[in-house]
């Protein structure tokens, strides 16, 4: 899959003022390492699984994986190439020996996996070569490419959703003509595509169902869908299993019923999020949703007792800075206890890596702010998710409430605040808190929620606070799907200033 890049958000204009009590420059914190490490390549030149020589695949990406039933895993990947691929990236080389397809299925009985996964066998056109196992046009502005995005099995039959790219845009951007679904009754040797169980995408290009992750549950076929790109929310519908290939079956979650109409759907995770991986843990009892965070660069991990919510902020399990290039992951579904293993792309190799990580949980009620205590920003400006509305930054001189970082505003008069959208369950009560302090002489600071477009949901207003304090604000999130969380001041003449640690947004 093509075209990843950082989004980062401007830098704040003008000299950064600190809050009270700090001393000289703030302490640069060593980088964090990434909680995964790499446990081998499975694809490409030098790979455990010498696919080269093997299905003639020397560079491929993805690596999405299922449970076919009968004690293998499936795993599909997107655009693959043969002798003549020379990299970095997808479609480099000499286009008269490149030998492009479109997408592979491989398989694998390996239950091993501390040291790898073992590719058996794939799908295969003559010995020795796997095979393109759904057709693409090959056509720019047209269908340039098919890639499968989310595979399942229901009885002996074997499901691919997939996306027809029209074209390849801006980086961390492309368009779809529609996602489908593929049937196989071989295992995944033959594959035939539903003409009629399709989400068309819209002359907008803002089909909320073009890329999906596919998980079972008490009868039902459950769809985590997102827009084409990398850069939209995620979405759920669900269908009995019996009936996946019948699109009017299918119902969209609007936040309190299964609607029949698509357009209803609500946003379960917000986003940035692409290429998005879930499935059940009976180790935590809670539901994983992996994915790419183009605008962190990190693969992030939330947690869920249930499909529709709500989602617990973003935790890092793989950074960027350690791995670039990073994309595509899909958590493998024989992972056991605390052990999570899951396969992920890097555009230079252009291969796709078996990765590890150690599930951790703390018990408490799921907390749907990302990096509430600021931990994770690496800089003096507020970046993704927290954003900075006047004027501020972040502190990294261990004047926060808990751990070294907290962020900070301070000016002398307007509006000033941190803020980071987030989303919620619509008619759920909620309650937001975080732990300020403040100048002595802040007469007016605030903590609250408004919707997106502006409007003010609960507000919690106040004066100062000499020593960290935790304020609260209770509210009803209403007809909301997606809210904007914020704790700042006004000034009026007075240089004011306020800092902000450990917040908290619950179901109480």
């Amino acid at each position: 899959m093509r075209n990843r890049w950082l989004f980062v958000l401007p830098a704040l204009v003008g000299v950064a003022l600190v809050p009270a009590g700090h001393t000289g420059p703030a302490a640069q914190a060593a980088p964090v390492p990434s909680p995964a490490e790499r446990v081998a390549k499975l694809t490409g030149p030098e790979s455990i699984n010498d696919t080269e020589a093997r299905f003639a695949l020397k560079a491929t990406d993805l690596g999405i994986l299922w449970d076919n039933g009968s004690g293998e895993i499936l795993t599909a990947f997107g655009d693959s190439y043969g002798g003549g691929w020379t990299g970095p990236g997808g479609g480099v080389g000499d286009p008269a020996t490149i030998d492009w397809r479109c997408n592979l299925l491989l398989r694998s009985k390996d239950r091993n996996l501390a040291d790898g996964m073992t590719l058996d066998s794939a799908a295969e056109d003559r010995p020795g070569h796997a095979k393109e196992f759904l057709g693409c046009k090959k056509i720019d502005r047209d269908e340039h490419t098919v890639i499968p995005t989310g595979g399942i099995s229901v009885g002996k039959r074997q499901y691919v959703q997939y996306m027809s790219v029209n074209y390849w845009g801006p980086a961390g951007s492309w368009f779809t003509n529609y996602s489908g679904f593929a049937y196989s009754d071989d295992n995944g040797e033959n594959w035939t595509k539903s003409p009629t169980a399709r989400w068309q995408n819209t002359p907008s290009w803002d089909n909320n169902f073009q890329m999906v992750a596919l998980v079972r549950s008490s009868g039902y076929v459950y769809m985590i869908g997102t827009p084409n790109g990398r850069f939209g929310n995620a979405y759920l519908a669900r269908v009995p299993e019996a009936r996946v290939l019948d699109k009017g079956a299918w119902r969209y979650w609007d936040g309190r019923v299964w609607s029949p109409v698509e357009r209803s759907a609500v946003p379960i995770a917000v986003g940035p999020v692409s290429e998005v991986s879930v499935q059940w843990n009976a180790h935590l009892g809670k539901w994983l949703m992996m994915y790419l965070d183009e605008q962190r660069a990190s693969v992030v991990l939330r947690t869920s007792a249930s499909l529709t919510g709500p989602w617990s902020g973003e935790q890092i399990v793989v950074r960027g800075t350690d791995f670039p290039g990073l994309y595509g992951t899909y958590m493998h579904p024989w992972s056991t206890g605390s052990d999570l293993y899951f396969t992920m792309s890097q555009w230079d190799p252009y291969n796709v890596f078996l990765m590890h990580t150690k599930l951790t949980d703390d018990g408490q009620i799921t907390n749907l702010v990302t990096d509430p205590g600021f931990e994770g920003q690496t800089g003096s400006t507020p970046s993704a998710p927290w954003q900075l509305n006047g004027r501020g930054g972040i502190d990294r001189s261990n004047l926060g409430h808990s751990g070294v970082n907290n962020a900070y505003l301070r000016d002398s008069i307007g509006s000033h605040a941190v803020q980071q959208n987030v989303a919620v369950r619509p008619y759920h009560r909620y309650r937001l808190s975080a732990w300020i302090r403040t100048a002595a002489n802040n007469s007016e600071t605030m903590l609250g929620v408004r919707s997106l477009r502006g409007r003010t949901i609960a507000e919690r207003t106040g004066g100062a606070h000499p020593a960290y304090t935790k304020v609260s604000v209770d509210f009803n999130s209403g007809p909301e799907s997606l809210v904007q969380l914020y704790a700042g001041f006004f000034g009026h003449g007075q240089d004011v200033w306020m800092q902000v640690d450990d917040v908290e947004l619950r179901e109480p």
